[in-house]
Formats: structure tokens, sequence, C-alpha cells
């Protein structure tokens, strides 16, 4: 109740009695949907009614792919456990393990970490996973993409063999699956709401524009609009932090978060964003993962996604709790393709407007043209018309040298 919960929300109505009952589940579930407090409140009863050792070993670990995402989980173990005689604490890089160490030392229940800082720690023999009863991966399918396989297997030879199993991720791809196959008993599958259908909530609306002319675009949408409260997503950590400058020099309080940042630097930007001394959180992905802002009003793309499922990611952070969220996307000619794979995988069509002074070129700038199939094809036939003119016989190499370069010509082309 002190969390504000006055009924549970779908997850957790069909989560909770699964896990009390100690079942292993594959959960579908987005960002926003009280995934958090459905896999904590039932492991929190089951935590609280064994009895453990005076040592308090670790006995539920929850892995997590990002800084942001298990301090947020951190703190909200924090309060749901306000009652109960169970510790908690929460590992990850990017900070000196010192303090992550005592913490541990000082007896845990229920461990939070990020995968590389916990088997760091594990293989300096800081930690032992042996009275592990509970798993929660939560986001597997952003621990997949960020390259984690191999290290989650590492961690699941560490574990019990004889322990519940909870996986949660924001869509059922075949890749999540096999991992699922790989550690979960006898699997209930639970789906919160069809999927996407967050998005429905949630006003889209697409600018299209010229790549050259975003950077003044979006400043004039939150300048006009007197939008005090945005976060907004770039591709890459270089974009952001450009962007950020740009807005800064402009009058703009603008902070940037990405995995190139120190995690106070972030955790500073994250503060200011909340307390409305940044008015614009400009992210990556993968940063923004675990970012949780009550009542968050404005979403902007100012670079579309190439993967189609981060744009739900994305506008996932607004529009929560049914309250109202605006989503933008300012997408350019080279874009046009990511913005068809968007479409396709929400359902609906995002028809663009076009704002004065900001048109998009008639002729798309070469830098913004995409290459399309047939022009790779035809490339990769110039590529071997000018190999078979260099080799008109065929004949192979005379010496390995010769087969060398040959390889990387073939490589690089």
């Amino acid at each position: 109740a002190e969390k504000g919960y006055t009924k549970p929300s779908p997850i957790q109505e069909k989560a909770i009695p699964l896990i009390l009952q100690g079942k292993d589940i594959l959960a579908s579930a987005q960002t926003g949907t009280g995934k958090t407090a459905g896999f904590t409140l039932p492991m929190l009863q089951k935590l609280s009614e064994t009895k453990h050792p005076k040592y308090r070993p670790i006995r539920a670990l929850i892995l997590t792919p990002t800084r942001e995402l298990a301090a947020q989980i951190y703190d909200n173990i924090l309060a749901y456990s306000k009652y109960v005689d169970v510790r908690t604490a929460v590992i990850f890089g990017g900070v000196k393990p010192a303090s992550q160490i005592a913490a541990i030392n000082r007896g845990v229940g229920i461990l939070v970490a990020t995968p590389g800082r916990l088997l760091d720690l594990e293989s300096q023999n800081k930690l032992s996973l042996k009275r592990v009863q509970f798993l929660v991966l939560d986001e597997a399918d952003r621990m997949l993409d960020m390259g984690f396989q191999r290290d989650i297997n590492k961690i699941l030879a560490l574990l019990p063999a004889k322990r519940q199993n909870l996986l949660f991720s924001a869509t059922f791809s075949k890749e999540i699956k096999k991992l699922a196959n790989n550690f979960l008993t006898n699997p209930i599958m639970v789906e919160s709401e069809p999927e996407n259908s967050t998005v429905d909530k949630i006003v889209q609306r697409t600018i299209r524009t010229d790549k050259s002319l975003k950077g003044a675009l979006i400043m004039k949408l939150i300048k006009e609009g007197n939008w005090q409260q945005v976060l907004v997503f770039t591709r890459t950590k270089h974009g952001a932090n450009r962007l950020t400058k740009k807005m800064i020099s402009n009058g703009i309080q603008a902070a940037a978060i990405h995995g190139n940042k120190s995690q106070g630097a972030r955790t500073k930007a994250l503060a200011g964003f909340k307390d409305g001394s940044v008015r614009v959180l400009v992210a990556t992905d993968i940063a923004a993962r675990g970012l949780d802002i009550p009542l968050l009003p404005h979403v902007i793309n100012f670079e579309l996604p190439n993967i189609a499922e981060d744009y739900v990611h994305r506008i996932g952070r607004t529009g929560r709790a049914g309250a109202n969220g605006e989503a933008i996307s300012l997408v350019s000619s080279d874009e046009l393709n990511y913005l068809k794979n968007i479409e396709k995988l929400v359902g609906i069509q995002l028809k663009p407007t076009i704002i004065k002074g900001f048109e998009p070129s008639k002729e798309t700038p070469e830098n913004e043209k995409p290459i399309t199939k047939e022009q790779r094809q035809a490339k990769h036939r110039q590529f071997r018309e000018r190999k078979n003119n260099h080799n008109p016989k065929g004949n192979k190499p005379a010496s390995g040298k010769s087969k060398k370069r040959s390889f990387s010509a073939k490589k690089n082309g």
C-alpha cells in the first residue's frame, strides 16, 4: 500500500500465485507493468517463512543487464522488505567494489547483480552462490542483446541444481526460448498482456525532416512546447554527447547517460532529471534500461533504433500507470526502413507530419540514402568482375603471400 498498489497488475495477478507454488516461469512483461513487485513479493514471503543460517547466505539472485536497472530493483526491494527480516544488497560495475563486498560480508538474503561484477567477485571468493534457492533473470532479452550469454552460462554452473527459476523478457524470441530450455524446469508461460499493447496508450507522432535539421528541430519542439521533462534517445554514445553539448549551448539544461559515463555521472544525471534541475536526459538504449521515471510526459526518438523492439522499450518509458504520454520520432530518409519495421511490429501506420522550415529535401542527400539490396548485389558483382579481370583464367595464387593478399581483398570487399 505504501508503494501505491491498490490492486495487482495483470503480471502480478498471474505470476505471484505460480511463484508461491514453487513453479518455474517464463514471463513476457514489458517495462512499467509492475513485474519487479511480481517476482519480489512472493520471493520475500517464501524467504521470510524459511529459517536461514546465522551467517545469512545469498538465497535469491536477481540478474539484470544494466547498473541502472540493478539499482532500481534494489530500491524497490528495500521498500517491499521494510517489515521483513530479509537483507538485500546490489553489486554492479563502474564503482569500486569495497562497499559492495562489505555489504555481502554482513550477510545478504537477496543479491541484485549485473553478470560481470558478480563473476568478478565470485572469482575472488568474495561471495558464494551455493545456497541460492531463487534465480531471476530480468530483461533477459536485453542481456542476450548485450552479449551476456556466456556469462549467464558461467553463473548457472555456479548455482545449486535444485532451485526455482524465473525469467522475465519483453519478447519471446527464439533465443529467449532456447535460453529458457537450458535452465527452466517445466516452465509455465505467463503473458501480462498482448505483445506491444502498452504502446496503444501512448500518442505516437513521427516528423519527417533531414538529418542535418534534427538538432534545431528538437530544440524548437522543447522550447516552444515549454517541455520541462524530456527523455531523448540517440543511437550512439557519441551522438548523445554531441546533442547534449548542443542543447546546453542553446540554454537547455541537459545531461547524457550511456555506457562510457561513470556510474557517478549517470546517477547524478538521473537524479537531476528527476528533481527538475536537468530538463532533458539524452540516453542510449542500453543505458536507459531500468530507468523508472513516474509520469514522464515526453519521449523523443532523435534517431530511430535499428532494432524495432527497442522502439517499444523506448516509448514505454512514458504513458505509465494510465498517465498521458507522447512519443515523437524525428525520421530522416535513411531511417525509413527502420520505420517500416517498427510499424509492422506495433501494428499501426505512423503517419508522418512536416513542420514548416524543417521540410525534408526533395532530393535525398547522399549521406542519408540507405543502401538497397540491389545496390549491395551490384557492388558484389563489380567486385567479382574486378577479381576475374585480375585473374582471368582462375589460376591459383603462386605463393602463400599472394593467397593472403587475395583473402584480404575479398574480406575488405
